[in-house]
This record gives C-alpha cells, sequence and structure tokens, in this order.
C-alpha cells in the first residue's frame, strides 16, 4: 500500500511537467509569470518556486534525452558522431578502471585510442594513452608500459602545436568577428599568421592544424575580395576529400560548400553559383543553424541571378521551418529585408495588395541608418527610394536622395565603397535629369560602365548587395518610364 501513494505523486509531477511543455510550446514567448499562472492560477511567492522546481527537473529529463540523440545523419557536421563515441568508450572506461576492472578497460581503451587516431582526435589520443600507460604501470607490464608512453609522448606534442595553431586562429577569428577598424587590422598580420600556421601543421600533420591553415586562408582571401581564389581552394578541397587525401571524419563539407557558392555570389557568378547551391542543398539538415546561413546565400544567388520567382520559393520553404521564428532578432531583420526586395521585384500580379501595403510600411518604418544592420543600411535606404518611385511621391523620393546622399558623406568615404558611391551617384542623376529615363540612362552609361568594372570589396568593407547595383538601376529607370514622381497637390 505504501507505493500508492508515491505512484500517485510522480503521476501528478509528470502530469504537471507535460502541462509546461504544452504551455512553452504553445507560447513560447510567455512570461514566468503568465506561466505561473497558466499552470497553477495565480502568481504566488509559493507557486513561483513550484514552477522553479518544475523547471529543473524539466531540464533533468531533457539533458538526460541527449544521450540518445542521433549523430548518424550525414547532414550534421561528420566528426560529431565519432568523437561521441570516443566520449562514450571514455566515460565507461572511467568508471570500469574506478571499479578497478583492469582487462575490459584495456580492451575499450585500445578501441578508443584505435577511433581517436582514425578520427585524428589528438586530445583523445592523449587520454587513452595515458590511461593505458597508468594502467600498465599499475599491472606491472613493462612492454606495453614503454609503448603507451611513446604514443603518449607523440601525442602530447602534436597536441602542444594544435593548441599553439589554436590560440592563432581564435585571435583570428575574435578580430574578423569585431569592427571594420579591427578587421582592418588584422589583414596587414594575416600573411605572417599563416606562416606561422603552415610551420606549425608541416610539423603536426594532423587534421586540426590542416584545418586551421584552410580556414584562415579563406578568411584571408575573403578580407581581400579575392572570391576566385576560394572557389579554387575549395574545389581543390573537395577533391582531395573525394581522392581521401583528407580524414573524411573530420572535414566538414558544409562549410566548403557554403564557402564556394558564397564566393560565386561575390564574384558575381550567380548562375553558377545557383546550380551548385541545388546540388548542396541536401548536405545541410534543417534543424542545423548552418541551414539558414546557407539558405540566405541561396535566395542572394537567386535574386542576383533575376531568378525572383525561385528565390519567393525559398523564402517559403526557409519561413516553415520550425526555427524560423526563434533565430536573432538582426536575422529575422534580414530576411524580412530579402522578403520586401522580392515582393518588391516580382510582378505586381503575383502579389496581393495587402502584403505590398504591410511590406511597405514595414521598410518605411525602418531606420536609416542602424549599427546592427551593417551592410545593409544603403539596401534598406535603396528599398525605400524605390517603394516611393512606384508610388510616384516626389516629395518622399526627394527625402530619400537626400537620406542617400548625406549616408555617402558620411559612411562611404573609403576606396572600397567605390561600387555603393557610384550607385548612389547614379540615383542623382535622376534629379539632375527631371526624372526621364531616357536622358538619365544617358547621363548615366559612363557611370554604369564603371560600375560594372568594378568588383565587389571584401567582406571586411562590403555593403550588401541584396539586388545587384546594375539591376537596381535597370529597375529604376523602369519604374521612370512607367511614369515620373509628381509631388502632392495642396489641400484645399
Amino acid at each position: 500500500m505504501t507505493a500508492l501513494p508515491v505512484l500517485d505523486l510522480r503521476s501528478r509531477q509528470a502530469n504537471k511537467e507535460n502541462q509546461f511543455v504544452n504551455t512553452l510550446t504553445n507560447s513560447p514567448e510567455a512570461t514566468q509569470l503568465q506561466v505561473v499562472k497558466a499552470l497553477y492560477g495565480k502568481a504566488t511567492a509559493a507557486n513561483v518556486r513550484a514552477l522553479q522546481k518544475l523547471q529543473s527537473r524539466v531540464r533533468s529529463k531533457l539533458l538526460n534525452h541527449l544521450y540518445f540523440l542521433d549523430h548518424s545523419d550525414p547532414r550534421h557536421l561528420v566528426s560529431r558522431r565519432y568523437e561521441l563515441e570516443c566520449l562514450d568508450l571514455l566515460h565507461k572506461v572511467s568508471i570500469l578502471y574506478a571499479e578497478r576492472e583492469y582487462k575490459l578497460s584495456e580492451l575499450l581503451l585500445q578501441r578508443c585510442l584505435r577511433m581517436a587516431e582514425k578520427g585524428e582526435f589528438t586530445q583523445y589520443m592523449v587520454q587513452c594513452a595515458r590511461m593505458l600507460r597508468n594502467l600498465h604501470a599499475e599491472r606491472q607490464q613493462v612492454i606495453p608500459y614503454k609503448k603507451a608512453a611513446k604514443v603518449l609522448q607523440r601525442a602530447q606534442q602534436v597536441l602542444a602545436w594544435e593548441d599553439e595553431a589554436e590560440d592563432l586562429y581564435t585571435a583570428t577569428q575574435l578580430a574578423l568577428s569585431g569592427t571594420v577598424a579591427m578587421r582592418r587590422a588584422v589583414l596587414g598580420v594575416m600573411p605572417d599568421r599563416l606562416a606561422q600556421l603552415e610551420t606549425l601543421h608541416r610539423k603536426a600533420k594532423s587534421f586540426t592544424t590542416y584545418n586551421i591553415v584552410y580556414r584562415v586562408r579563406l578568411a584571408y582571401e575573403e578580407l581581400q575580395g579575392n572570391y576566385q581564389e576560394i572557389i579554387r581552394v575549395t574545389a581543390a578541397a573537395s577533391r582531395r576529400l573525394r581522392d581521401s587525401k583528407l580524414n573524411a571524419r573530420r572535414f566538414d563539407i558544409r562549410f566548403n560548400h557554403f564557402m564556394s557558392i558564397y564566393a560565386y555570389l561575390r564574384s558575381r557568378q550567380p548562375v553558377q553559383g545557383l546550380r551548385l547551391a541545388e546540388e548542396y542543398n541536401r548536405d545541410f539538415h534543417p534543424s542545423s543553424g548552418n541551414w539558414f546561413y546557407f539558405q540566405e546565400h541561396y535566395v542572394l544567388l537567386a535574386l542576383h541571378a533575376e531568378q525572383y520567382e525561385r528565390a519567393q520559393q525559398l523564402m517559403e520553404v526557409i519561413t516553415k521551418n520550425p526555427a524560423y521564428l526563434i533565430q536573432r532578432e538582426a536575422a529575422l531583420q534580414r530576411w524580412d529585408l530579402y522578403r520586401a526586395y522580392i515582393e518588391f521585384v516580382l510582378p505586381p500580379p503575383r502579389v496581393a495588395t495587402a502584403r505590398q501595403r504591410q511590406m511597405a510600411q514595414w521598410v518605411l518604418q525602418l531606420p536609416e541608418y542602424s549599427r546592427d544592420k551593417r551592410g545593409h543600411n544603403v539596401a534598406i535606404l535603396v528599398l525605400q527610394l524605390l517603394y516611393f518611385l512606384r508610388e510616384r511621391n516626389l516629395e518622399a523620393v526627394l527625402v530619400r536622395l537626400e537620406r542617400l546622399r548625406k549616408y555617402q558623406q558620411r559612411h562611404l568615404y573609403e576606396p572600397t565603397t567605390l561600387r555603393s558611391r557610384l550607385f548612389l551617384r547614379l540615383l542623382q542623376v535622376i534629379v539632375e535629369k527631371n526624372f526621364d529615363a531616357a536622358q538619365a540612362a544617358d547621363r548615366g552609361k559612363a557611370l554604369l560602365q564603371q560600375l560594372r568594372d568594378t568588383p565587389p570589396p571584401g567582406e571586411a568593407f562590403a555593403e550588401v548587395e541584396i539586388i545587384p547595383y546594375e539591376h537596381l538601376w535597370s529597375l529604376v529607370l523602369g519604374l521612370l518610364r512607367d511614369g515620373k514622381p509628381v509631388a502632392n497637390e495642396p489641400a484645399e
């Protein structure tokens, strides 16, 4: 009879846990007090403490489920499954070793060491070799002890070189994720840093040092805007993987795919890039955060290739992903900006009038300059201008052109912003020619050719062209041919 109250308590706890999960699933934005009221009726101090205990129980159960996640899907990071297999064996060995079950411990350690060597997981090779050495010492096995000690010594040396390379790599990554000034500063030291990393790789000859050299080289070429070299490096890596010259248990082909299509986008080869994106898309799992980064460039490739309906189809798939709404606010705003451009350039009959008004209102509420939208400020101002050109609202068009002029003076003075400056000068031409499409096209010929001849700058300095400036200029001229903007008639 004593078991019944315990079973009843567990049943009530399980029901409350299910209610808690359902509440958060249905209302992910709910505050703590709202959840307390939904579960307990009143937001008292006692009920808040009860919720905190409930959260702790649910969190513990969720963490326990991590042991049962399936990492075998090739669309996830390939090294994850092999690394977790090593960790699983090391965990079991630690328990067996503590229980003085040496024979089985040795078998599992030898197996783990082989797996670590195949995967070039140097840190786990060190752990396995150290535990084997200690195990043989405790069992007074001299020859196996010396063999394990030799493996340990070599692995420790390789790990030291890898640690040194990772220190250089993380310092570089921190600088690259900082301000534009920091990225310019790191550009100057990148050749020396690459030389140091290549020296470490020649010593270690490990996948970790190779991967660091590979990623830093890509970052360096990206900063310089040398996208053809990125295409060459990524294609060479794909060939090496195909020829079994790279560790298939470690090399992240998804990152290689991403950098490849990114380079095609930035080097103004969108048709080739779009074709590759169609092929590479299958290697990205929709539950992965990397999936959204890949899709972002997939959409941009479609826009640059003027395949606007394809871009719209991609947006529909992206927004249906269950993880779409839990992205960072800045990412969601980028998606909204891409959607606004897509819906603007699509033929009008395909876009609902209500939706047009909704997106126009959103676009017009965006700030004309915001640090958290670095790289997209020109795109925002230009989209606002396009909306008012289509509405033929002369006063609003002139206001946006003036804002673009001021933005150019304040923020687009570096040589690397030449493409943006040239496009904004083209936009000023439409005012000079009184919004006459034919005269503006003729007057802008030289500027347009200069724009075509100007390659995109390196990533450290770039304004993102959601639609290439050359295509936007054609769109502007088309809007002017449909009708010049006119002044609002004064109210009587």
